[in-house]
């Protein structure tokens, strides 16, 4: 017997009957990550937007206002300067600054980053400097967008077949949800969106898929099983069956992503938040949404969709 358990072995909870508060809740998430993509859009990184970034280290902290003002006196057509922290940067605090900047127009890029170390003088540690060009970032941006659609779309396909086209449907929403929810975190809170963060959403929708296939697969096992079941009593019976192996993964997964997250550094702060969210929102669709939507489509063949029967599991 297992020293800690979080979950009893045998659960008879009614996900069928909690489906509207799920989708209410569902529906409110969506329309806050669209209302924040159409209002605010992404905080684009130097991947999709072009330009040069210039990672700053100083033995003492750093007065970000002063350095701005240095910055902007060389004329950029953009520029964003902002603190980062993680393993050296914390020693001491505030001693290291990410500077972001398009050069003006007709301006070489390696003309930019000398022009900005000459500025701001030889009393700095230039760690990195990133150069992107608009066309490249442009095609970048395309091709990240791209490879999202299709992951949802190979998902969709894929399940359909394995499956029935049903299933298909209820795997496409609940990944493209997820998708899309946690690209509204990015444009909620700003975080940088570059081709780390394109990394992370393709990520999650596979991790997202794996729980609700998991899911699925029980549904059509109990289905053979229990040939007189209805569609609502097979959907409550098949999750609650895999609700332990369905927590205890997420749980497992956020625990390795923890670190990540707090010792990581800056360039895996946002991609290790973007997951850790994701697997959030990812069982939370998994368990209330996919199978649930299975309800509202033409029922599965052998399915019954009214008369619930009792079972004892």
């Amino acid at each position: 017997m297992p020293l800690l358990r979080f979950i009893p072995e045998a659960t008879h909870i009614d996900f069928v009957k909690a489906r509207f508060v799920a989708f209410a809740i569902d529906g409110l998430l969506l329309f806050a990550s669209i209302a924040s993509i159409l209002y605010h859009g992404f905080n684009l990184g130097i991947d999709f937007t072009g330009g040069v970034l210039l990672e700053v280290k100083s033995a003492q902290v750093i007065d970000i206002g002063s350095m701005r003002s240095e910055v902007n006196s060389l004329g950029f057509k953009d520029s964003q300067i902002q603190y980062f922290g993680g393993g050296e940067c914390d020693k001491p605090v505030d001693s290291c600054v990410l500077i972001r900047v398009q050069p003006k127009d007709h301006q070489d890029a390696q003309a930019a980053v000398a022009s900005m170390k000459q500025k701001l003088g030889k009393g700095y540690d230039y760690r990195r400097a990133d150069i992107v060009g608009p066309k490249v970032s442009q095609e970048l941006f395309q091709d990240g967008v791209m490879a999202m659609l299709l992951a949802v779309v190979m998902i969709a396909i894929y399940v359909s077949v394995r499956f029935e086209w049903q299933y298909g449907i209820g795997a496409a929403f609940a990944t493209g949800h997820d998708v899309l929810v946690t690209a509204g975190l990015f444009s909620l809170l700003h975080l940088d969106f570059t081709l780390e963060s394109v990394a992370a959403l393709l990520t999650l929708a596979g991790y997202s898929i794996n729980d609700t296939v998991v899911i699925f697969d029980r549904i059509r096992e109990n289905r053979r099983k229990f040939k007189r079941m209805s569609l609502r009593d097979l959907i409550n019976l098949s999750t609650n069956q895999t609700l332990t192996r369905t927590i205890l993964t997420s749980v497992a997964t956020a625990i390795s992503i923890i670190p990540l997250l707090l010792y990581g550094g800056p360039n895996l702060f946002d991609f290790s938040a973007a997951i850790l969210f994701g697997i959030v929102v990812g069982t939370f669709s998994s368990v209330y949404v996919a199978s649930a939507l299975l309800l509202y489509l033409p029922a599965p063949a052998g399915a019954i969709e009214e008369k619930p029967a009792a079972v004892t599991q």
